[in-house]
């Protein structure tokens, strides 16, 4: 199914992001997690190319079949900018196209030093541009980043740069995880004044564990607040005490979020069903509206 008409007919959606192994023999792994979070019935699941971009290959595609066959889930596959040919990008397509997956979300990816070659795409517009050239029946996402991106001049070019991409045709956005929601909802108002219309899906993420932290704030430039460092100084040594906080503060940001009337809700499990099921046990109740 198209995401794009999940967000006509639901006031929120509610899905997952997983990313793939990094060796094709922990694939029995993973396809049990794909299998126990279907049961949790999300409208669909992105599947990444790894972490910080390092695995760009099949695996992705290999996941979203996997996601597929389930039947209980729409995968929708991450396509980067970084190192990739336009020829690389249309058999990528063509190979999901051949699964059955039509959803895919465009990013510029993160610089990785083991990538030495030029791509034919500096910016995510431009890949989203030419996914709806070439397959424009495809539905293709874009990200956004609530603080701003760590390398644009200021929001207020980052917000320019977010209009080019929606206008090059993505029909929906996923926020960088943040954990202040005042700044989401600044960026949302800044969005809308910039004329951007499509829905924005938050990008939530649970610190479970304090070695989480450093590279999360460092990927995503999101704010600290006060309130979840006294919750990572008091239970950042205990691992259990930090599970079950990082969770709750998670789940209280997203109910928040809801209230608020925001489009939906991205959960980056790290591949950890038993997150995901807690969260969603949290705020089933609040996901059942319809437009």
């Amino acid at each position: 199914m198209n995401i794009r008409d999940m967000y006509k007919t639901k006031k929120h959606l509610f899905s997952f992001e997983i990313f793939p192994p990094k060796v094709a023999t922990a694939f029995e792994k993973v396809s049990g997690v794909v299998d126990e979070l279907t049961i949790l019935s999300p409208d669909f699941i992105s599947v990444t190319y790894g972490a910080g971009g390092s695995v760009k290959d099949n695996r992705t595609v290999e996941l979203c079949k996997i996601v597929k066959n389930s039947n209980r889930s729409e995968p929708m596959a991450h396509l980067t900018c970084v190192g990739s040919s336009r020829q690389e990008i249309s058999e990528l397509l063509d190979q999901l196209e051949a699964i059955g997956v039509t959803n895919v979300l465009a990013l510029r990816g993160d610089k990785n030093p083991n990538v030495t070659k030029e791509g034919d795409f500096r910016y995510a517009s431009q890949l989203t541009e030419y996914i709806k050239t070439v397959k424009p029946h495809f539905n293709v996402m874009g990200a956004c980043y609530p603080a701003g991106h760590c390398e644009s001049a200021s929001q207020k070019d980052d917000i320019i740069n977010l209009k080019r991409k929606v206008d090059a045709g993505a029909s929906g956005l996923i926020t960088q995880m943040f954990f202040d929601n005042e700044e989401f909802y600044r960026f949302r108002d800044l969005a809308q004044v910039a004329g951007i219309e499509v829905p924005i899906e938050v990008g939530i993420m649970p610190i479970t564990n304090s070695r989480q932290i450093e590279r999360v704030i460092s990927l995503s430039s999101a704010t600290m607040p006060a309130r979840l460092s006294k919750l990572l100084s008091r239970y950042g040594q205990n691992d259990k005490a930090m599970f079950d906080a990082g969770v709750a503060y998670a789940t209280e940001q997203i109910i928040e979020l809801l209230s608020a009337d925001v489009d939906g809700v991205h959960l980056y499990t790290m591949n950890n069903p038993l997150v995901a099921k807690k969260i969603s046990d949290g705020i089933g109740g609040l996901l059942g509206e319809t437009r």
